[in-house]
C-alpha cells in the first residue's frame, strides 16, 4: 500500500472522533456518555496497569484453543464427508439439525458440564467456529476438479492418498474462506462466554476482556473503560483477519482471486 494513501484511511475516523467530541462537550457536566479525550486516558490506564494486555491474552487462549479443538475436528469431517458419499449422507443430517443453534443457548449446558471456568468458554467457541469450517470445508472439496481425481485413481493412488496430496491443496481456498469466518465467530462468541463462565478474576484481568467488560458495567459503572475493551476487541480482530489474509497469500500463491 502506497504511503501517500495512507491519510485517506484516517480522514473519516478522525472526523467522526471530532465530531463525538463535540457533542461530548455539549453534554452537561456530571453525564456518564463516554467522549473521546475520557476514553484516551481510560485506555492509557488499562494498558498501563497491564489489565487489558492481560484481559486481552487470556481471551486469545481460550479462542486460539477452541479454534484448535473445532479446526481439527472440522477439517477431517469435512474432507471426508465432502470425498465419501456415504459419510455425507450418515453425518450431514446430524451436523445440519445442530447449526442452527446459537453457540449462547449452550451457555447452561457448558455451565452445568463443565463449571465456570475456561473449559466451558473453550467449549462455547469452539462450536461457534466448527460450523464454517465443516461448511466450507465440504464446500470446496465438493468443488475440486474431477478430473484431477480421476487422474490420480487411474494411476492407483489410494483413497486417502488422493485426498491428502490432491483434494486437500485445491480445496485450501475455500477452507481458508472458512477459517476467517470460523475466527471472527470464535472472537465474537468469547466475549458472551466469558461474560456468563469466565474466570472470577478481581477486576477482570484475569476472566478475559469479556468478564472485565462486565465488572466495569456491574460494579463500577465505568462506560469509558467498556469502549476502551470494545476498541481493543475490534483492532484484534483486524489484526487477527489481517495475518490469516497474508497466511492465505503466502500458502496460496496461485490463488489471486482471493489474494
Amino acid at each position: 500500500m502506497s504511503t501517500r494513501r495512507w491519510p485517506r484511511y484516517f480522514i473519516l475516523p478522525l472526523g467522526l472522533l471530532v465530531l463525538w467530541q463535540l457533542w461530548g462537550m455539549t453534554l452537561p457536566a456530571r453525564s456518564r456518555a463516554p467522549v473521546p479525550l475520557d476514553v484516551l486516558a481510560s485506555a492509557v490506564d488499562l494498558i498501563a496497569s497491564g489489565r487489558l494486555p492481560m484481559a486481552l491474552l487470556q481471551s486469545l487462549g481460550r479462542v486460539g484453543l477452541g479454534f484448535l479443538v473445532a479446526g481439527s475436528i472440522a477439517l477431517v469431517l469435512g474432507l471426508l464427508m465432502g470425498f465419501f458419499r456415504p459419510v455425507e449422507r450418515n453425518l450431514d443430517p446430524i451436523i445440519e439439525s445442530f447449526r442452527p443453534v446459537a453457540p449462547i443457548a449452550l451457555l447452561p449446558l457448558a455451565i452445568l458440564w463443565l463449571g465456570t471456568g475456561t473449559p466451558a468458554a473453550v467449549f462455547i467457541v469452539a462450536y461457534a467456529a466448527f460450523f464454517p469450517m465443516i461448511v466450507n470445508t465440504i464446500a470446496g472439496v465438493k468443488g475440486v476438479e474431477r478430473r484431477l481425481v480421476q487422474a490420480a485413481q487411474t494411476l492407483g493412488v489410494p483413497q486417502l492418498t488422493i485426498l491428502r496430496t490432491v483434494v486437500l491443496p485445491a480445496a485450501l481456498p475455500s477452507i481458508f474462506i472458512g477459517v476467517r469466518l470460523a475466527m471472527g465467530l470464535a472472537w465474537m462468541s468469547i466475549i458472551a462466554a466469558e461474560l456468563a463462565v469466565g474466570s472470577k478474576g478481581g477486576g477482570g484481568g484475569s476472566g478475559g476482556v469479556g468478564e472485565m467488560m462486565f465488572v466495569f458495567y456491574a460494579y463500577y459503572i465505568e462506560l469509558d473503560s467498556i469502549v476502551v475493551c470494545m476498541i481493543a476487541v475490534g483492532l484484534v480482530a483486524l489484526a487477527i483477519d489481517h495475518g490469516l489474509r497474508w497466511l492465505q497469500r503466502w500458502l496460496m500463491p496461485w490463488a489471486e482471486q482471493y489474494r
